[in-house]
């Protein structure tokens, strides 16, 4: 279903992290040969990085499976909004609010706001992050670190402290991490170590947790065609994207939805917590 969306043409864009309105072509996001089944029927969800690419595909899948859906994005105010159309479209709640996730302030406005509006919050994803390419780690800017640091992993820390408060036991919280967390990426030095960041952060807050039955998980995708990718790499590394994976192809992020769900579901992973699911084209991972 998926291979016949493998030509890309090599393409750049300027800004992180990117907009998917201006892909070609465009991710297949948005969840349309998913069925629901009610697996989060009357739950109530953030998620970050929602406005596109994984975060557009989660939400429209937990619409699909009952969820209704807070979002949290920079300010991809287009993209945000054809996710909300279609997250409504599925007869589910859906509001957005723009900011920086790395901001503690906007960090706990936004938790404020979310759950006001979705009347409680049983599940937060988060989701959003940002990378930049660097091949000579000795001329790498200190902001850029500090900037992806405190988008993929401080961010992450503070929408899970600000949410605390309003879970309950049942409740979930499922982090993005990534194969480079397992692997390393040469070219992606301080994203790769803010991704080994989330995991530990998914594993030890699942143990803090336990008590509380709040379960915390992971998903760990491989090379998915996502806005991130034309905004970070140059047109060539684009058109080659996923090639180098077994399946030989790029993901998509409706491939990658279906693990938040099992995630996000108590009829399917009641059992799991500080755990990583990878759906990452094959390339093997330790631990």
């Amino acid at each position: 279903m998926y291979e016949e969306m493998q030509k890309v043409p090599p393409q750049k864009q300027d800004r992180q992290p990117g907009l998917e309105s201006e892909m070609t072509p465009k991710p297949a996001a948005e969840m349309r040969h998913w069925k629901g089944s009610g697996k989060l029927a009357g739950r109530k969800a953030i998620v970050t990085g929602g406005d596109s690419g994984i975060g557009r595909a989660v939400a429209i899948g937990f619409a699909k499976e009952g969820a209704d859906v807070f979002i949290l994005y920079k300010d991809e105010h287009e993209d945000a909004a054809e996710t909300k159309r279609l997250v409504e479209a599925e007869g589910r709640r859906c509001d957005t609010v723009a900011g920086d996730v790395g901001d503690p302030g906007f960090a706990r406005s936004a938790v404020e706001k979310a759950a006001a509006f979705l009347g409680g919050i049983d599940i937060l994803v988060n989701n959003a992050g940002e990378q930049h390419e660097n091949k000579d780690f000795a001329t790498i800017e200190e902001a850029q670190v500090e900037r992806t640091f405190r988008t993929n992993i401080l961010g992450y820390m503070w929408m899970a402290k600000y949410v605390l408060p309003h879970l309950k036991e049942g409740s979930t919280i499922v982090n993005t991490t990534s194969v480079t967390a397992y692997r390393g990426s040469p070219h992606l030095v301080d994203y790769s170590a803010t991704k080994g960041a989330i995991l530990a952060f998914t594993r030890s807050l699942a143990a803090q947790l336990a008590e509380r039955k709040i379960r915390v998980n992971g998903v760990a995708p491989g090379p998915i065609w996502t806005p991130l990718i034309p905004a970070s790499f140059s047109p060539e590394e684009v058109e080659k994207h996923g090639g180098s994976t077994p399946l030989e192809r790029r993901g998509q992020p409706d491939e990658c939805a279906p693990a938040y769900i099992f995630l996000a579901s108590d009829a399917d992973s009641s059992y799991i917590t500080g755990q990583v699911i990878h759906p990452n084209g094959g390339e093997p991972v330790n631990g």
